[in-house]
């Protein structure tokens, strides 16, 4: 897919709204540290309001395309943010900040618990003293009761989308199958699928895990506020002190 259509297609499904609540939550618990690294930082929506509210932010994906992406919204929102493409899983030459980012619940699309682990002790690796690690996941609830044979539709007069979701093979999770209709310059529509797979966790194997990265610090809230988790909370939050 060519990165410019890409970039409609992704903004055009994507609730901007989540961004200024991700942001909010993350001032509220990154205190005085002004240094972040953002995992997962996709087409840098996140990063450009970081970067706004006076944050000094690099941001790392495993998409070439999504970095093209997100560099040209920095460039465009005249805002200096470093974009390096990279794998969550290997963090070993990032260098250190002082606090860490990963939101959108892009945790949920790594492979298994010894992929999420591996993540965390990167994580924990790569982050100065007295670090701060910020993160969110889809609550076990999300994936076995809400998501399950949701569909969703929408179209405008060059754009189409459709959203199912069905019970993934191991336990809570989930796979996303996803169809784009795009009408090019010529008029015709293209057709684009996409197969997004997620998987999360009991509330405790995140902090066990957390836990034996070596954070000594683990406190757990839900859907963007500062409030504990209950049995029907969608999103997992994390604020994890090193």
């Amino acid at each position: 897919m060519a990165y410019e259509t890409f970039a409609f297609v992704y903004d055009e499904v994507m609730d901007s709204s989540l961004y200024k609540k991700w942001l909010d939550f993350s001032c509220r618990h990154l205190g005085e540290r002004k240094q972040i690294m953002e995992l997962a930082c996709g087409t840098g929506a996140l990063a450009v309001e970081f970067a706004k509210a006076g944050y000094q932010v690099t941001g790392l994906d495993l998409s070439e395309e999504m970095l093209m992406i997100a560099s040209q919204r920095a460039q465009e929102e005249d805002v200096n943010i470093q974009f390096v493409e990279g794998d969550m899983l290997d963090l070993v030459d990032v260098g250190h900040y002082e606090a860490i980012t990963c939101y959108s619940d892009s945790l949920c699309y790594m492979e298994d618990e010894h992929s999420v682990q591996q993540v965390f002790d990167g994580v924990f690796e790569s982050l100065t003293e007295d670090g701060v690690f910020l993160f969110d996941v889809h609550s076990t609830y999300q994936i076995d009761e809400v998501f399950p044979d949701y569909s969703y539709h929408y179209q405008t007069d060059d754009f189409a989308f459709l959203w199912e979701s069905y019970q993934g093979e191991v336990e809570h999770s989930i796979e996303h199958f996803l169809t784009f209709f795009v009408q090019e310059e010529n008029g015709q529509f293209n057709r684009l699928d996409e197969l997004h797979q997620e998987r999360t966790y009991p509330l405790d194997t995140y902090v066990r895990m957390l836990e034996n990265a070596g954070f000594s610090s683990v406190t757990c809230y839900a859907d963007f506020i500062d409030v504990a988790p209950n049995e029907k909370s969608r999103r997992w939050f994390f604020v994890c002190h090193k």
